[in-house]
């Protein structure tokens, strides 16, 4: 009994160790995105995992990533991403059942994972913090930085947020470098056509900024650049 009884209280102590030590997390990533609010975040961890990859096979590589403020990325830019990556994104708190539910059926239609139905606050949550596994823990984790992230931040600076460290290419980070990279200006000068292009290749970065012309981003492109127009920008 007494042997019973000294295991339960180890089992109490642990788990009460565990619970302190996810809350100690939770206020880290909390604290974070309260500073991220007046302060722009430089590096992701997102972009820290592609740089490791990247001077793996060339220690000298860089990252191209320069930050640029809300006014200073076009307006075209901000319409496209929302109209491809987050159509109800100035509406939800952070998750879009109904585009869950769709990539869900989509899935099982398929026999695999085609669609994921991540918002642009879930995006910004993976990308500021987490790494790209695929796991039960690590998604939950990401629903309650994406809880964090709606309630601390606004829609804009979300939005703001995310098109400064979102990946364009192989280390291109940000409108800022994307623009530059892919047509030779500035994020602020990008015409629509060249913002729904831009915003076609969100979901396979690399692979479109070695393959820039096939069929399925041109079609891509231009369903894009025919919604435009009705996307709400915060």
């Amino acid at each position: 009994m007494k042997r019973l009884r000294s295991i339960r209280r180890f089992l109490g102590w642990g788990l009460a160790g565990l619970f302190l030590a996810f809350v100690v997390v939770q206020v880290w990533y909390l604290l974070h995105i309260a500073y991220w609010t007046r302060v722009d975040p430089q590096r992701t961890s997102f972009m820290e995992s592609r740089l490791e990859g990247m001077r793996a096979r060339n220690p000298k590589a860089e990252l191209r990533h320069q930050w640029v403020d809300y006014g200073r990325i076009s307006v075209q830019l901000k319409r496209a991403v929302i109209v491809a990556e987050d159509a109800k994104f100035v509406d939800h708190e952070g998750f879009d059942w109904e585009g869950i539910q769709r990539a869900l059926e989509k899935n099982q239609r398929r026999g695999r994972v085609v669609a994921g139905g991540s918002t642009i606050s879930q995006q910004l949550a993976k990308n500021l913090f987490l790494s790209g596994e695929r796991s039960v823990l690590r998604k939950g984790q990401e629903a309650l930085i994406t809880i964090m992230l709606e309630a601390v931040m606004d829609k804009r600076r979300i939005l703001e947020i995310y098109l400064n460290v979102a990946e364009w290419g192989e280390g291109v980070f940000g409108a800022e470098a994307a623009a530059r990279h892919h047509y030779g200006v500035s994020a602020a000068a990008l015409t629509p056509w060249q913002a729904a292009r831009l915003a076609a290749m969100l979901p396979r970065p690399r692979y479109y900024d070695r393959n820039r012309s096939t069929r399925y981003l041109e079609q891509y492109t231009e369903r894009i650049l025919a919604r435009m127009p009705s996307a709400q920008v915060p």
